[in-house]
């Protein structure tokens, strides 16, 4: 299907955003993305407009919600008209959007992204799909779900590159196999709540939960703090950053940093 979306959309910066790490380029203008058992092919045909390999109907039912199309990220852009760092910020990652991911899958992917470079988690990631999960395609494996996390061999899953976090893996799969529901109950806390709930998992602390909160329970004002996000904070707002003035939507603010903080001085 051919898909042209009216508000910001750029895969390229998507991609790139660090929020997401089963959304990669596989060629000239070419995306894939593995998510809610589903494999996605996207491309980039100019003029923005996009062809999807699925249905309408898998497009209404999932990738509508994914690529968050409902909200109105220009509207959030022009809030940072009167800062020009932010207003910068904002202009150079145009397109980005916040992706409604999988909550488990989250979960696991910030616990193993701790101390690790974005294609070190990538590649952790994808070996543990593939030990563990279903194949979808051919070569294309599916996250795995708790129970398939905690049927697996231990020393198999240390292969994957999880370190000291393989631990902190299995006991966040023990919680959630457990607990069917445990989602569900999540999803009805507050935003505070939210927070200090998933800090109570062993391996999560501010900064995991904070990024569990915003791309997995799609919370739009958390605004999780890195090593980038921490410097351009300390080089642009000694005095303190307004985050009264771009709430709820302060995640996506710190996406617009992040990125384009990070690709101006890497």
């Amino acid at each position: 299907m051919i898909f042209s979306p009216k508000d910001d959309f750029n895969l390229a910066r998507i991609a790139d955003s660090g929020q997401c790490f089963r959304f990669n380029q596989t060629d000239t203008n070419e995306y894939s993305v593995i998510a809610f058992g589903k494999y996605l092919k996207i491309k980039d045909l100019g003029q923005k407009s996009f062809e999807l390999n699925c249905s309408e109907k898998e497009f209404d039912e999932i990738w509508k919600t994914y690529f968050d199309l409902d909200t109105n990220y220009t509207a959030i852009r022009n809030k940072t008209k009167n800062d020009p760092f932010l207003k910068r910020c904002a202009a150079f990652s145009e397109g980005i959007r916040i992706l409604n991911q999988d909550k488990w899958e989250m979960v696991i992917s910030f616990i193993i992204s701790q101390r690790k470079s974005i294609p070190a988690i990538k590649t952790s990631i994808e070996r543990l799909a593939t030990l563990c999960g279903d194949e979808i395609s051919e070569g294309i494996y599916a996250f795995p779900s708790p129970l398939q996390i905690l049927s697996c061999n231990q020393d198999r899953l240390a292969e994957c590159g999880l370190g000291y976090r393989l631990e902190y893996i299995r006991k966040a799969a023990e919680l959630f196999y457990e607990n069917p529901n445990f989602i569900s109950e999540l999803e009805l806390l507050s935003d505070e709540e939210l927070l200090e709930k998933l800090k109570t998992m062993q391996g999560v602390g501010d900064k995991v939960a904070s990024c569990i909160a915003l791309f997995g329970f799609h919370r739009l004002n958390f605004f999780p703090k890195d090593v980038w996000i921490n410097r351009a904070l300390s080089e642009h707002y000694s005095n303190g950053f307004d985050f009264d003035k771009y709430a709820p939507y302060n995640g996506v603010i710190q996406q617009y940093i992040f990125f384009a903080y990070r690709s101006e001085n890497k």
